[in-house]
């Protein structure tokens, strides 16, 4: 193995010891380009881009983000005296989403300023402003997908001019979000004050009342902020009502739109909420033994008297009775004045216990008294309304029946009637004029950049490759003409060895071929000469 290796680096030695100046050295710089080429790309392809994630920070709230980023584990520069916190690029929209779906912060804003930093030499503020705000709203855009179920979304936003005067006051913006949501996909709550925390602290002047944001559906998601609590009970009755209609309305939605398509049904629901609470509390009396009107004995007592006498002792008194609750038995035997008489009492006394039932019973509020729902329905062919066949529309009715007649409040023993249930259902099939047409982006992950370095990275090693190969031809070119000028000069040059040709030696060659190839006639040909000799 070793003498293997020898051998193959002493041929590598002459190989390169029998190359020109000219060929080494383009052999050296071609090397030394490659290497340096694929150092730089692997370095910027590595490297990791820090751009800002939050500015215009204070103290407690830099250090409480830097913090949470320490924790996870993410890398983060503080720069601009603490005010500005520095992220990796491509963690940077991953991270906006999280912290804003945590309330932070509670101050700043997201920072735009590499936006300015790319704008062209003459350009006036108008052209940069609309750059500016189309930037806004696709970098919103972007932030918003990132979150589940979320398949894209569309933002418009609205930024108010600058007063001239110092004393102007200062006009607040305002934002609307337009979100496709994946099938079957819900916002929660926590997602919902998130978005609207997001989109506040990334354009200036933008309180969460002024953002309206709702699905492909025409749903609006509304802000539950817990920080501020209305205690006015008509502003919580009205929540809890729409609130009921919204849960109706989806169920509705989902289901019809399993069916026909999402984007094929609009659903409507009005509902009649009663928000009274009742408070009762009864006292009941009640026999253990329903059948007999009893209750239990819990205690007895008998009392047995007897007299016998006679004259002025004769017997008397005046009968007794029992009570409710008492059982008493007596005998009263009387005579005459001067007669002989005696008496005898019997008393039996038991006492009866009943069921005493203390109830206190409040009852719920927010009890469905009426509910209506309207649907739109969209035929398969928007042309014609006759391509949604009537046992579909049917069958859209007894859906809508069955929710309406299991959700209004059956507590009075109240039953509705099947076209008391049916005057509640509306049914419309039409074309949808107004429908919102989303577009569909796809972006890839990889940047453009990295591919253009990569195709010019392939262009220049296949250019090397062909300049090697032309010039390993051209020497091979060299080498075959010098070889051919040799042979030539050495095929010029008379050969003292060469034999003359003769008659003889050609007779003598005949004859020597046509002993190897034809010896009888060979032999014959020897008797003939001798016989003639």
């Amino acid at each position: 193995m070793i003498e293997r290796l020898k051998a193959n680096f002493i041929k590598i030695v002459d190989y390169w010891k029998s190359r020109t100046k000219k060929q080494k050295t383009i052999s050296i710089s071609l090397f030394l380009f490659l290497f340096l080429l694929i150092g730089g790309f692997t370095y910027f392809s590595t490297r990791t881009t820090m751009v800002p994630l939050y500015s215009n920070l204070k103290p407690d709230e830099a250090g409480q983000i830097k913090q949470t980023l320490d924790s996870q584990g993410t890398k983060s520069l503080l720069t601009d005296g603490g005010q500005t916190i520095e992220v990796p690029e491509q963690d940077v929209n991953a991270l906006k989403v999280q912290l804003a779906a945590n309330g932070i912060p509670k101050s700043g804003s997201i920072d735009y300023s590499f936006f300015s930093q790319n704008a062209s030499f003459g350009m006036t503020d108008n052209q940069f402003n609309v750059l500016k705000l189309d930037a806004m709203q696709t970098e919103l855009s972007n932030l918003i997908e990132q979150i589940d179920g979320v398949s894209q979304a569309k933002v418009m936003i609205n930024m108010p001019d600058k007063g001239v005067f110092v004393n102007d006051q200062t006009q607040q913006a305002s934002a609307s979000i337009v979100l496709t949501l994946k099938p079957g996909v819900d916002l929660d709550q926590k997602q919902i004050n998130s978005l609207y925390h997001l989109v506040s602290k990334s354009v200036p002047n933008l309180p969460t009342d002024n953002i309206v944001i709702m699905n492909q559906n025409f749903e609006y998601y509304d802000l539950n902020n817990s920080d501020n609590s209305v205690s006015n009970e008509f502003t919580q009755q009205m929540n809890a009502r729409h609130e009921i209609e919204r849960d109706i309305q989806r169920q509705v939605q989902s289901m019809l739109g399993t069916m026909m398509g999402y984007d094929k049904v609009v659903a409507s629901v009005t509902a009649d909420i009663d928000f009274t609470q009742e408070k009762q509390d009864e006292n009941i009396v009640t026999p253990v033994d329903q059948k007999n009107m009893k209750g239990i004995a819990v205690s007895a007592q008998k009392i047995t008297e007897t007299f016998t006498g006679n004259g002025s002792a004769a017997a008397g008194g005046v009968p007794t009775s029992g009570s409710s609750t008492d059982t008493t038995t007596s005998s009263y035997v009387s005579g005459g004045n001067n007669s002989n008489g005696n008496y005898e009492k019997i008393q039996d006394t038991v006492n009866y216990d009943v069921n005493k039932i203390h109830r206190q019973i409040v009852e719920s509020p927010y009890k469905i008294r009426d509910l209506g729902i309207q649907v739109m329905v969209e035929p398969p062919n928007p042309k014609d309304p006759q391509s949604l066949p009537a046992s579909r529309v049917n069958d859209i009715k007894n859906i809508l029946s069955t929710i309406v007649s299991t959700s209004i409040d059956k507590s009075e023993g109240t039953n509705l009637s099947n076209s008391a249930v049916q005057s509640k259902i509306a049914v419309s099939v039409e074309p949808f004029n107004g429908k919102l047409t989303t577009s569909t982006s796809t972006s890839s992950g990889i940047p453009w950049w990295i591919y253009a370095v990569g195709g010019g990275l392939l262009l220049i090693i296949g250019l090397l490759v062909f300049f090697l190969l032309r010039s390993r031809r051209k020497t091979n070119l060299e080498d075959y003409d010098l070889e051919q000028v040799v042979d030539r000069e050495t095929f010029n040059i008379p050969d003292i060895n060469i034999e003359q040709e003769t008659e003889t030696t050609m007779r003598k060659k005949q004859l020597e071929r046509m002993a190897k190839e034809k010896p009888d006639e060979f032999a014959k040909l020897l008797r003939t000469w001798i016989s003639e000799e």
